[in-house]
């Protein structure tokens, strides 16, 4: 497993890291005793990073990840977590008052008197060109209650605005071979100041692994069955955004490139959005050991090439750029 340091906060991390969205809710079920597989078998494979949310399964994701932190007491992880979402999405609601409240719950599911890492959970807008927000966090480090923070952003502006901010230690954002607006600017722009990216959704909520027809059915309960068109939540957080059907019919193309060069399409989307500069860590989710494993494995694929990327961004180009740059 390679590593690379995660922005401003100095820390060593894997460079696959673990999602945990999938263990605590809009996935479908996954039992405990799954989650505390998954978490184990990521361990086991070298990812050092896990990134969560007070808000997956309203705390279980935390909670999980809090109970196998206190049985493996000796295991060097680092955890993010996000916060925010608990309340109406109003900028008012972005106060001290409610980081503090929100940080001791977070605190308090993990098991720990310090953060390790808490990220606004793709807040409004107008949040990040806000002077209290950041004092309130700068306050919160102060009090020793978090030891960084960042910011998860669903839009390139957002992801600007936040990286201007000296005490921004890291950027969350969707980045994977079907979106590819990030690269033009916030790449360059988080490398210039030493600002961490964690990269989310790199499989496309699933579509880059091949699996998934025009004919695939997910569970009520999951938000690729619920979320396709933003119901629930900001849209480029389902498939990226992407038309399914359309998606279906491209992930067969990253396929056909992925066997090219020997790999299995969910490893090569993983390693290709690993590879590129400026990225400190990629969050794959996963609902099994198998999963994570595979997941893990791609933090150690050779670098794939240029010929490979000029063939993703032809993909992308042709079937993606217009809508994805003209939304997000």
């Amino acid at each position: 497993m390679q590593h690379r340091i995660l922005g401003r906060t100095g820390r060593d991390v894997s460079l696959i890291g673990l999602g945990t969205w999938q263990l605590g809710a809009d996935w479908g079920e996954v039992s405990e005793a799954d989650a505390r597989a998954v978490l184990d078998a990521s361990a086991a494979a070298g990812v050092t990073f896990f990134d969560t949310a007070d808000v997956y399964g309203d705390g279980r994701s935390e909670s999980l990840i809090g109970a196998w932190r206190r049985d493996h007491p000796d295991a060097e992880v680092t955890v993010a977590t996000k916060m925010g979402r608990r309340v109406d999405q109003v900028p008012e609601n972005y106060v001290l008052e409610n980081f503090r409240a929100w940080t001791d719950r977070s605190r308090r599911n993990l098991g720990v008197e310090t953060l390790d890492l808490v990220q606004l959970h793709c807040p409004p807008t107008a949040v990040y060109s806000d002077d209290a927000v950041f004092d309130a966090l700068d306050t919160l480090v102060d009090d020793g209650a978090i030891a960084n923070y960042g910011v998860s952003v669903e839009r390139v502006d957002e992801a600007l605005t936040a990286i201007a901010r000296p005490g921004v230690a890291t950027v969350q954002i969707i980045l994977n071979a079907f979106r590819l607006k990030p690269l033009d600017r916030v790449l360059p722009a988080a490398r210039e100041a030493g600002v961490g990216i964690i990269a989310r959704v790199p499989l496309a909520s699933g579509l880059l692994s091949g699996r998934y027809t025009h004919d695939t059915v997910f569970a009520a309960n999951d938000h690729r069955s619920f979320n396709r068109h933003g119901e629930a939540f900001d849209q480029g957080e389902t498939f990226s955004g992407v038309d399914y059907d359309e998606g279906v019919e491209a992930a067969r193309e990253f396929s056909a490139l992925a066997e090219r060069h020997g790999l299995a399409p969910a490893a090569a989307a993983l390693a290709w959005v690993s590879q590129i500069p400026g990225v400190s860590s990629v969050i794959p989710g996963a609902r099994s050991v198998s999963q994570a494993e595979s997941n893990a494995a791609a933090g150690s694929i050779p670098d794939l090439g240029e010929e490979f990327t000029a063939s993703v961004r032809e993909i992308y180009d042709r079937r993606f750029r217009e809508a994805i740059h003209s939304k997000w």
